[in-house]
């Protein structure tokens, strides 16, 4: 079962393919995605990963939760769903 981390506080210089990279080493990465916004295209600071497995994941959130990544400390967690009344 796949699980999806959510990756807060990234440098603005990165886009999917860089946070994907970032977090192959824990295990096999299904998707990462950079969100950004829709009128400037420019990254909104945070994303997504999604991992094959639930231990890749947990590997991932407990390794780079406050790691600095170019002088900036992530927030990582489990993503939590969206919430429907929005």
């Amino acid at each position: 079962m796949s699980t999806k981390i959510y990756v807060g506080n990234l440098p603005f210089s990165f886009d999917s393919n860089s946070l994907k990279d970032l977090f192959m080493e824990f295990g096999s990465v299904t998707e990462a995605v950079v969100i950004s916004d829709k009128y400037s295209g420019r990254s909104k600071g945070f994303g997504f990963v999604t991992f094959e497995s639930k231990e890749a994941a947990e590997k991932a959130v407990a390794e780079m939760n406050e790691k600095e990544v170019q002088g900036r400390a992530l927030k990582v967690s489990e993503a939590r769903p969206m919430n429907s009344d929005r």
